[in-house]
């Protein structure tokens, strides 16, 4: 009645829900009115308690319907999850297991057919790899047989190597000292009364392969020089065979420029096919007697060396042809005849002068050679040659000296 003050306020149908006596009552008034007065209240009143007990009773039915789907579902899952993973985890262990040497793995697993594809997969990679590491090991015991053997043959091949290295040691320096004692010497040269001759030679190995010699006779004074190509032992036999040709012809006066290097060419290159060896060599032969010098044979050029210290540069390219690289070149071989006066000379080198490199990997090129010639050509010829080297040894710096260093300086008294 709180809710409407009173009922003739109720005209259309009410639903209220009210308590009473601790429990809830649901309440439907109707009004019922018609034209003869009649003016009614119909209201019907149900206890909640009436139809909510089978509403609970089905909700914890429902609850415990689902509790039970839910255990069961959950121990089905376990199972299936246990199911899938118990041939994982045996394969996994299996895994380990190779990986810590053990080679002897087989893994079953059934009833999932991936599974068992991986699991047969598995089983063949295990059985390679125990194929491959057992063939390894008998390999590998083989191997080591056949390493012994060879470490004993190196072994005794070292012994032999050190045998032989002192021996090709002492040879050496045998070859060195015949190199050093076939070298015209200061008195020789001092003796030559018409002119001032100094020489140098430095070679880059053990063994060079550069070539000088002066010898005077009969008022002839026979200048040679000469570099054999390549490195090693040949070089400096070679050289030693050329000192002792190029004396003999002297001593047989042999004087025709031709001759005298075709001659020599036969003896050289029979020696080399008999060494059966590639080496051949340069060759420039100077005669000199009263004035006039000879030029023969190829060589480097020439420098010509005036009194005034102009330089005149003698190409010997059509004067001769390689020593030792045919038996007849008779054809090839031409002389020149330079006329030299007082204060005039002759300055010969080889190739290491020219190609001496430095860091910058740069030539030293003759047009250097030539200007620091001009420059000390007033000086006695002793004094030329020390500041030709010692400014080619300055160019090189700490570079080292890759081929043979031979420098003549004569000079006309």
């Amino acid at each position: 009645m709180k809710r409407f003050g009173s009922f003739v306020a109720i005209q259309n149908s009410e639903q209220v829900k009210f308590q009473q006596n601790g429990g809830w009552y649901y309440a439907q008034i109707l009004p019922i009115q018609d034209q003869h007065g009649l003016d009614w209240l119909v209201v019907v009143v149900v206890p909640e308690s009436d139809f909510m007990t089978e509403i609970k009773r089905n909700t914890q039915i429902t609850i415990g319907l689902c509790l039970i789907a839910l255990g069961v579902a959950t121990g089905m899952g376990i199972l299936t999850a246990s199911w899938i993973t118990k041939p994982i985890f045996r394969l996994n262990k299996a895994s380990h297991k190779l990986a810590e040497g053990d080679l002897n793995q087989k893994v079953k697993v059934g009833g999932i057919q991936e599974l068992e594809t991986l699991a047969n997969s598995f089983n063949w990679m295990a059985g390679q790899l125990k194929e491959s590491f057992d063939t390894l090991e008998e390999k590998v015991k083989e191997r080591t047989g056949q390493l012994a053997e060879a470490n004993q043959e190196i072994s005794c091949l070292n012994v032999r190597l050190k045998s032989e290295n002192l021996r090709m040691s002492a040879e050496l320096d045998i070859i060195r000292e015949m190199q050093q004692l076939i070298l015209p010497k200061a008195q020789e040269l001092a003796e030559i009364k018409d002119l001032e001759i100094v020489g140098y030679m430095q070679p880059a190995d053990e063994v060079g392969g550069d070539y000088y010699d002066i010898l005077a006779t009969h008022g002839i004074v026979t200048i040679g020089i000469g570099d054999v190509t390549g490195h090693g032992l040949e070089r400096g036999i070679l050289m030693v065979m050329i000192q002792a040709a190029v004396r003999t012809l002297k001593e047989v006066e042999e004087h025709d420029p031709i001759k005298f290097l075709n001659t020599l060419n036969r003896m050289i290159y029979y020696n080399i096919q008999r060494m059966n060896s590639d080496k051949n060599l340069t060759l420039a032969i100077l005669n000199y007697s009263e004035g006039l010098l000879s030029i023969s044979g190829q060589h480097e050029e020439i420098l010509i060396v005036r009194q005034n210290r102009n330089i005149e540069r003698i190409n010997t390219m059509d004067l001769g042809f390689p020593i030792g690289l045919d038996e007849d070149i008779t054809e090839f071989i031409s002389h020149t005849l330079i006329e030299l006066n007082s204060g005039d000379g002759v300055v010969l080198y080889t190739d290491g002068i020219t190609e001496a490199q430095n860091s910058q990997k740069k030539f030293y090129e003759l047009e250097k050679l030539c200007s620091i010639i001009s420059q000390n050509w007033h000086q006695e010829a002793e004094k030329i040659k020390n500041a030709v080297i010692e400014d080619v040894k300055l160019f090189m710096g700490e570079e080292k000296q890759l081929d043979d260093i031979t420098l003549l300086v004569i000079k006309k008294k």
